[in-house]
């Protein structure tokens, strides 16, 4: 307040009382002498706001802590354990094959693509940190699940369509199996540290997504559900980013190439230059299509975006146009936050409720963009950090990620998306959460911020 004496010709100490009484709604006229809180006594823009999330830059620290919060619920509730189903006894590793045996439950499964998610918010945030035990987090646990493939692979062998632990990995039967746990395994061993050999899972994922998932006519990765020849923006993610970490860890273009065409041809289909959003499904003969811009599947659709851009090569040909779709998503994003920080399960219909998770994604898909020179910090950077805030305050002291909208399948009405159930057990929060907050601490590194006429702005160089 010192600052503004000489502007008000109010003392420091009448000032504060002025705008205490202001803030509490109480009047000042006990106060001898004290003037009438005006326009012309009172400078009121310094009124503090009543923000439903904190408001402004964090701190490097509470980042962190946020980070640290998750890792420990989540590396005390995901054993890497087998035992027997119905005695619940350990299994030994190298001896004879029990029938009964499972892995350990915890509070999520080791083997799905939220999980791969997971995994690489955990090698990021070891590397936003330098604390090695977020990627120990995930090294441990692949190599866990690599030293079951000779255990369990005479079984899935046997009977590829039995809900066996490792029928995923080793007979996956979906683009959810394969494509996130793959580009997770694919990033762990560029990263050095997993001392397993993950390439022969690698490959086998990568095989299902080239040559056995169902395709349209023209090669579009597909689904036939809900509806015969259906597209789900979710299945964006569920293969781009592992077939460009395909082609960075072996070279080959033609990994590249297929990325591109993936996004090209789903989102001729389904994005919504008008509004910069995709809708959630699109179905192969219908002439209308009900547009629900599902938040977490536009998640997953700007995260396929920088997924891919971080592998796409500078000089191959689809990439000016991948830029131009991420910085048109970004845009259309954007548009669509709320004032609490948060963005709302259907995007566009701000009656919807507010979701964690998608929340979560664009904080990091935003950052990371602005990290990397993709977008303009400038005007993005405060909505970032305003979603982080708040996203953090989801995040409790236990370290569960709560107001995340549980699986979700592809609708055709309003109320299917409006009601979905949220639960701190839906495990698509934890990977999104540690991602934004990894990224959040680069761009914090990165870049300086300032209260500037009361706004959170970037500090522009003088």
């Amino acid at each position: 307040m010192s600052n503004y004496p000489s502007k008000t010709g109010l003392s420091n100490r009448t000032l504060g009382l002025v705008l205490a009484g202001l803030l509490t709604g109480s009047t000042l006229y006990a106060q001898p002498g004290a003037p009438k809180a005006n326009d012309s006594t009172t400078p009121l823009h310094l009124l503090q706001p009543d923000y439903p999330v904190p408001y402004g830059q964090p701190k490097p620290e509470d980042v962190t802590k946020v980070i640290n919060r998750i890792y420990t619920y989540l590396d005390a509730n995901t054993p890497t354990q087998l035992i027997d189903k119905e005695t619940k006894k350990d299994i030994i590793p190298g001896g004879s094959f029990n029938p009964n045996a499972i892995f350990k439950p915890g509070d999520f499964r080791l083997i799905s693509y939220e999980w791969g998610v997971t995994y690489a918010g955990m090698l990021l945030a070891s590397e936003a940190t330098g604390d090695s035990r977020y990627a120990d987090y995930t090294n441990k646990r692949l190599e866990f699940i690599a030293a079951q493939v000779p255990y369990f692979r005479a079984q899935v062998t046997t009977d590829p369509t039995a809900n066996t632990p490792m029928r995923a990995v080793l007979a996956p039967h979906a683009l959810d199996d394969a494509g996130a746990m793959c580009a997770a395994m694919i990033k762990a061993s560029r990263a050095g540290g997993v001392k397993a050999n993950l390439r022969p899972m690698i490959d086998n994922y990568i095989n299902y997504i080239q040559t056995k998932e169902y395709r349209l006519a023209d090669g579009t990765l597909a689904r036939n559900r809900p509806q015969p020849n259906t597209l789900w923006l979710d299945d964006l993610f569920m293969s781009v980013p592992a077939l460009a970490q395909m082609g960075k860890l072996t070279g080959d273009k033609k990994y590249f190439d297929e990325a591109v065409k993936q996004v090209t041809q789903f989102s001729k289909r389904m994005f919504n230059q008008q509004k910069g959003l995709y809708m959630h499904g699109w179905v192969e003969g219908m002439s209308v299509h009900p547009e629900f811009h599902w938040a977490r599947a536009n998640g997953w659709g700007i995260l396929t975006a920088v997924e891919l851009l971080d592998a796409l090569p500078a000089n191959h040909p689809g990439r000016p146009a991948m830029l131009d779709l991420l910085k048109a998503h970004a845009k259309g994003l954007a548009a669509q936050q709320s004032g609490s920080g948060f963005w709302h399960q259907l995007l566009d219909r701000h009656d919807s409720y507010l979701e964690t998770s998608a929340t979560a994604i664009y904080v990091y898909a935003f950052a990371h963009a602005i990290n990397q020179g993709w977008l303009d910090p400038l005007a993005y950077a405060p909505a970032t950090l305003l979603g982080w805030n708040a996203m953090s305050t989801k995040v409790t002291d236990k370290g569960q990620v709560e107001g995340v909208c549980v699986g979700t399948g592809m609708g055709f009405d309003p109320a299917f998306y409006y009601h979905r159930p949220i639960n701190p057990y839906a495990a698509h929060g934890y990977g999104p959460a540690l991602l934004a907050s990894a990224e959040v601490l680069k761009l914090l590194k990165n870049k300086t911020f300032e209260i500037n006429d009361s706004s959170l702005q970037l500090t522009l160089k003088k």
